[in-house]
């Protein structure tokens, strides 16, 4: 009996293993399967993780120009609401003005109204006026009177309507002052608006800058960035210069001195292109807290924001725009392969193709692209190298 038990038991034994074999390999699947959707998701997190990295990464000079653009475009704005402003208000004057003489016509025509009523009503206390028209024998004289009368009638039905006039000209005009005056609130809440807008994007660039002054890992991005911005500056003089040649016809140049001819002959003469002084000059220049070594291919010229720049020489506009690295640009052909550039202007006040007369006012001063607050860029190029502009203009006794 207890033989056929074990017996019995064993079979069991056998027969059951491979249900518990594949239970085993099914729960085994499943434990993989959960750590395969664990490793893609920590995958996929770490990839995200890459990717808001390099978003990190991105150009400082780009992230500085969002910052810029994003200043000169609210600053734009805020110039163009003061504008509305300054006209609302002018035409609220107007209006108040107009209420003025329209509220001292209707008192006249109140008190001429007011006369001629006092008149009628002791007319009608005598029995009105038509039993004094009847009243003589002359139907002449009746005739007269009645005219009289009609004519009267008329003149007051002619004032009573002026009155009306008058009365519905002054509400109109005080319910567009009413109007324009919350117009004008609105407008003055919306340039609070863009104003803290402007001052939250300023200060973030004054952030980025500090960390590009006090941090060398920003500071080292920064310089590579800028000499990667100068090189794109010289191959787009290169290329305004091809088109220069091409539009009349001349050779390319040879590499020689400058030419003493036109332009050439300017040297040391030249007028300033701003009231300022040079603060970083031309060559060679080493951080005094980091020690990069970058050269300078033209001057800054600290100035105040706002302050005029004007062309140093007579010359025709190639350029004018913004260029990354240094905000606003203007790229001045002088004729013999000569250029300036006038750099980190706040406002441009010439166009592409247009001629320009030594002295004439192109810009003014600002701080687009400037790590170092309002100034001007200047550089002078004799077929697209650079030339120290200290040599070029005038010296100051």
């Amino acid at each position: 009996m207890g033989r056929r038990v074990a017996v019995a038991l064993l079979v069991v034994g056998v027969l059951a293993a491979p249900v518990w074999a594949q239970r085993r390999d099914d729960a085994t699947l499943r434990q993989n399967e959960r750590t395969l959707q664990q490793t893609q998701k920590q995958l996929k997190e770490e990839r995200a993780k890459v990717v808001e990295a390099r978003k990190r990464e991105t150009s400082l000079l780009s992230e500085l120009e969002g910052f810029e653009l994003t200043v000169d475009k609210k600053r734009r704005e805020l110039g163009a609401l003061s504008r509305r402003i300054s006209k609302m208000r002018t035409e609220i004057q107007g209006l108040e003005e107009e209420i003025r003489r329209l509220e001292t016509q209707r008192a006249g025509q109140q008190e001429l109204l007011s006369r001629r009523l006092r008149a009628m009503y002791k007319l009608q206390k005598q029995g009105g006026a038509l039993p004094v028209v009847l009243a003589g024998d002359d139907p002449m004289t009746q005739a007269v009177q009645l005219r009289h009368l009609t004519t009267l009638a008329t003149v007051d039905a002619r004032l009573i309507q002026e009155y009306r006039g008058t009365s519905e000209g002054l509400t109109e005009r005080k319910g567009r002052v009413e109007e324009q005056r919350r117009e004008l609130a609105s407008l003055r809440a919306k340039v609070d608006e863009e104003r803290h807008e402007m001052d939250r994007e300023a200060a973030r660039r004054r952030g980025l800058l500090a960390k590009v002054r006090e941090e060398r890992a920003y500071h080292e991005r920064m310089v590579g960035e800028l000499s990667e911005a100068a090189k794109r500056l010289e191959a787009l003089i290169r290329e305004l210069q091809a088109r220069q040649r091409r539009v009349a016809k001349l050779p390319p140049g040879k590499g020689v001195e400058p030419p003493a001819i036109g332009f050439g002959t300017l040297r040391g003469t030249l007028p300033w292109p701003t009231d300022g002084r040079i603060v970083e000059a031309f060559g060679e220049q080493v951080h005094p807290r980091f020690g990069t070594r970058t050269f300078k291919r033209g001057v800054d010229i600290e100035a105040g924001e706002g302050t005029g720049i004007v062309a140093v020489a007579v010359g025709h506009v190639v350029y004018t725009g913004w260029f990354k690295g240094y905000g606003n640009l203007i790229i001045l052909d002088h004729g013999n392969d000569y250029y300036t550039l006038y750099a980190h202007a706040a406002e441009i006040h010439v166009r592409e193709g247009e001629d320009v007369r030594q002295g004439q006012v192109i810009g003014t001063v600002g701080d687009t692209g400037s790590l170092a607050g309002p100034r001007l860029y200047f550089e002078v190029r004799y077929q697209g190298r650079p030339q120290d502009p200290a040599e070029w203009l005038r010296r100051r006794g």
